[in-house]
């Protein structure tokens, strides 16, 4: 039997076949649905809100949401669709074509990854994407200290990581416990690890 290779989808295609409800990647050419937990969505949500609280404290110019679609590309140059937890991009960018939908093909400021299962494309890919795009900053929010040993050590504990770009290569910072997390975006933020994992409510379980 000849199997007939399935084509895989451009970016483009991905947008005008997206899926009504949930939330979908574009992963080497096909739609992929991104399942998430309560925990997870409450780490999100919360985050999200955080920074939210923060641009109109201090009236950033800066717009918090979950649910905006960036283009990246893979090192082979095949074009991905990622859907961040939590992605912060500048009102001007934003608002530059307010009749456009969700997806941004330019570098967003901030993208936040809540890792679950499949926590190496987090840790790997996207963060590799995250790169090669130019997003200035990017979180590893891993509230169930889930990936292996070689990121979280030993014993391994729920952390954050927070990558900065600095002349095109991420440079990593790793934040545990009573840690206050410390980033470029927002330098005012006051938020421990542990109040991100509290509000998870993963730990009532």
């Amino acid at each position: 039997m000849v199997q007939i290779p399935v084509k895989k989808l451009t970016f483009e295609e991905f947008l005008e076949q997206y899926p009504d409800g949930g939330i979908y990647e574009l992963i080497n050419g096909e739609i992929i649905p991104m399942e998430a937990t309560r925990a997870h969505k409450n780490a999100a949500r919360f985050l999200m809100l955080a920074f939210n609280d923060e641009i109109r404290r201090l009236g950033l110019e800066y717009i918090a949401d979950k649910d905006i679609i960036i283009r990246t590309f893979t090192d082979a140059g095949e074009e991905q669709g990622r859907n961040p937890d939590v992605s912060v991009v500048s009102a001007s960018q934003w608002n530059s074509n307010v009749l456009a939908y969700g997806a941004l093909i330019e570098a967003i400021q901030l993208a936040v990854e809540v890792t679950s299962t499949n926590w190496d494309d987090d840790y790997v890919d996207k963060l590799d994407e995250y790169q090669r795009l130019g997003i200035p900053e990017y979180w590893i929010v891993d509230y169930l200290a889930i990936a292996s040993r070689a990121y979280l050590g030993n014993p391994k504990l729920a952390t954050v990581f927070v990558y900065q770009l600095v002349k095109g290569q991420y440079q990593v910072q790793k934040f545990t416990d009573n840690d206050r997390i410390i980033s470029t975006t927002f330098p005012k933020l006051e938020l421990t690890v542990k109040q991100v994992v509290a509000a998870s409510q993963i730990q009532k379980l």
